[in-house]
């Protein structure tokens, strides 16, 4: 056989297109009226309809978008939904899965979330009957024993922000199957390029897509991918009611950054490996979260559950003076809110994703005012290194 006629075969034989080539083209194809390779955007609120009931799909932008259509489209086939639902931003998309639940519902959370995360939750929809219960998702048994006769939902973040704990997917999944419960997990930190919720068990995957997915810190938005239409039906009826929609020219952003999703999360890993590296052998950091590293404490369930380890660390400096001073001096790494994007990100949870939680809910869940949270970047690593090797000297 020559080496043509096995390539042919190879990609006859193949069930689907790998990741990249479905980030590139799925809901990515060429617009039919002019075959413009990119996916226009179609910065319009209404639609012209030719007679009463006649038109070609489209009412009203809030309802549905073309442009929206193909983000959705694409998004639901990278983390292998049956549907994906785009929102305003991640926190829109989790309050649409909370909107989804009714008056006395309990969720069973982790304790380790995203501190706006709770902060909805408290301090809103407690006022509208919901009931949240916090436990740390990374022992299975713990969610096990939080879920009430009325439970309703499981809201796990693997890995969590900003300690890196992971949780057991597949485990607490067949928990909440045998228990009647909805599994709902942010992917985030992962992207669905290192991690697949739905494959491994869970009903609903959460993005901030700001993050990851749009790469370059120019779009806020947010997604739910459903594993079934039902969820997906819910969800789109949500949109049309509350409309915390994602604009035409947000959703373009994200089809455009989804392109580069699979290359940016190689380089991505690759730096924060070596970066991750580094700051566990440095004498000024007091100590490294990254489940990367094999003295992690769940190392092997992230190599399990986990295609890589990401881009996302936490590291203790000892103190708020030695934070502030350390950051203060980086320049390459950026001292800002949210993180995902090409450039380093580097903040301060205390200060910033976690402030909400107040003192005593920081001390609570192990949150130092010394913790610095860095999202690497896909500059040339040597840059970060030297730029956080100054960063560290000063304190």
């Amino acid at each position: 056989m020559s080496s043509h006629s096995k390539v042919e075969y190879r990609m006859k034989s193949r069930k689907k297109p790998g990741f990249a080539t479905r980030a590139i083209h799925d809901g990515q194809q060429p617009d039919p009226l002019t075959g413009a390779v990119a996916v226009p955007i179609y910065p319009t609120s209404t639609y012209v309809q030719h007679g009463i009931g006649e038109n070609k799909g489209y009412e009203y932008s809030r309802v549905t978008n073309p442009t929206r259509d193909r983000l959705e489209e694409n998004l639901a086939s990278l983390e292998g939904g049956v549907a994906a639902r785009v929102f305003a931003s991640g926190m829109a998309a989790i309050n649409a899965i909370a909107s989804m639940l009714k008056s006395g519902d309990h969720v069973v959370c982790g304790d380790d979330l995203y501190g706006g995360t709770p902060r909805l939750f408290n301090q809103v929809l407690t006022n509208f009957g919901l009931e949240f219960s916090y436990v740390d998702t990374s022992d299975a048994n713990n969610v096990e024993g939080a879920i009430r006769k009325n439970t309703r939902m499981v809201h796990v973040e693997t890995p969590t922000n900003p300690l890196m704990r992971i949780s057991d997917l597949p485990a607490i999944s067949q928990i909440c199957r045998r228990k009647n419960v909805e599994l709902v997990v942010d992917n985030t930190f992962m992207s669905p390029y290192f991690q697949q919720p739905l494959a491994l068990g869970a009903d609903m995957v959460v993005h901030s897509t700001t993050k990851f997915l749009n790469g370059h810190s120019d779009g806020i938005g947010g997604v739910v991918v459903c594993s079934r239409q039902d969820q997906a039906e819910k969800l789109a009826f949500l949109q049309k009611c509350a409309g915390a929609i994602l604009s035409p020219f947000e959703c373009w952003l994200i089809l455009r950054g989804v392109k580069t999703l699979a290359a940016r999360m190689e380089v991505h890993d690759r730096n924060g490996r070596i970066v991750a590296d580094f700051l566990s052998k440095h004498k000024k950091v007091k100590n490294i979260f990254y489940p990367g590293l094999a003295n992690h404490k769940q190392h092997e369930l992230a190599k399990r559950q986990m295609s890589g380890f990401g881009a996302m660390i936490t590291f203790e400096t000892g103190s708020l003076k030695n934070a502030n001073r350390m950051l203060k001096k980086l320049r390459v790494c950026s001292l800002g809110e949210s993180l995902g994007g090409v450039e380093t990100l580097i903040s301060h949870p205390a200060t910033m994703t976690h402030a909400a939680l107040g003192v005593k809910g920081r001390k609570a869940i192990g949150i130092t005012d010394g913790m610095v949270r860095i999202s690497v970047g896909i500059e040339n690593v040597e840059d970060i290194l030297a730029d956080l090797e100054a960063g560290l000297g000063v304190i």
